[in-house]
């Protein structure tokens, strides 16, 4: 990025779902209403990615014997759009619930609306590629993994997602952080995008920390964890985040009274030059279909158990009450 240039801000969620109640829903509303006024936070931001857990498409069938198979419309891609989505993530246990033909289909969707995307695709090639696209002035690069269904590997003939298992002697892990490595040495900044483990938990898995470290270890900027419906604790690690969960954003699930999984956050990565410098968390809440700035006491609550999940790691979060309330991790700051 040259000297002078607008210091650009990235925008992530996590887990985006269009399909089944969501996907009925914008039959009789503007593209733009999932988004609801977490609109704004995305328009300021130059950079904008999120987990896609479901397919684009119109074809296929339900793949056999999964509870829970998420498609949505074609025509849904203008829900991205809206929001000026950068580049989604595909490595995730739902991309494949209405089988190749479905996924192949969405790969053409977003590829002719122009919108970026990793971690699955017409082969094992294809699902490993990175999204290359430009914040502002920095080439960023999205590379997306998962750890669910190994069944849907992707191979050098057959569709699929990239599966990684979240074992660092594994040689697809290997191969992984050397990808990683090549990118960050080629000057782009590196968001990994990582759906791992099983459904719920605030906490992390020990293997999901040893990974991520790894990760940041190969160049990684920045590793984007999803997959438990639910936010979890953010670490600091050679001065760069990894964020165990971003939760969920956007969806028809019903809600876990205990572990609320209609509670998360739009995270903000405040950039200087090719370095992150500071995180801000923006609360928001999903209510009919739809995610919506946290108010209130409740934007504080949901604050109040990121710091409580990020302590362990020794990372401070402060709740800043100005203009909208939300969390501030300057990427140095640790507890003394």
């Amino acid at each position: 990025m040259r000297s002078g240039d607008p210091m650009p801000i990235l925008a992530l969620a996590g887990d985006v779902m269009l399909g089944r109640l969501v996907n009925r829903w914008l039959q009789h509303v503007p593209a733009s209403y999932p988004w609801g006024d977490t609109l704004p936070l995305w328009k300021a931001a130059a950079w904008r990615s999120c987990n896609l857990e479901c397919v684009l498409s119109d074809q296929g069938e339900p793949w056999p014997s999964k509870a829970f198979c998420f498609r949505s419309d074609p025509r849904n891609v203008d829900v991205l759009k809206t929001c000026g989505i950068s580049a989604v993530s595909l490595a995730n246990n739902h991309v494949l619930d209405y089988g190749p033909e479905a996924l192949l289909q969405m790969v053409d969707i977003l590829d002719r609306a122009g919108i970026g995307h990793s971690g699955a695709g017409a082969n094992s090639c294809k699902a490993k590629e990175p999204s290359l696209s430009r914040a502002g002035g920095l080439p960023v690069a999205l590379v997306s993994v998962t750890d669910n269904e190994p069944e849907w590997a992707a191979s050098p003939d057959r569709p699929g997602i990239r599966y990684v298992p979240m074992e660092c002697a594994d040689p697809r892990a290997q191969e992984l952080f050397e990808q990683v490595a090549d990118l960050h040495q080629k000057g782009y900044f590196v968001v990994t995008s990582v759906h791992w483990g099983p459904n719920w938990g605030y906490q992390p898995l020990p293997e999901h920390g040893r990974f991520g470290r790894a990760l940041i270890e190969a160049g990684a900027d920045l590793v984007a964890g999803h997959s438990p419906h639910v936010p979890r604790g953010i670490e600091i690690y050679q001065g760069k985040p990894i964020v165990y969960s971003l939760g969920d954003f956007i969806d028809d699930y019903a809600v876990d009274p205990y572990e609320r999984n209609d509670e998360s956050f739009l995270l903000w990565v405040e950039l200087d030059q090719n370095h992150a410098t500071r995180l801000v968390l923006h609360p928001i809440v999903i209510e009919d279909f739809q995610a919506r700035r946290a108010p209130g006491e409740r934007a504080l609550a949901i604050l109040d158990l990121l710091v409580e999940l990020s302590r362990p790691f020794g990372t401070r979060l402060r709740v800043v009450e100005d203009d909208g309330t939300c969390g501030v991790v300057p990427l140095e700051a640790k507890i003394l």
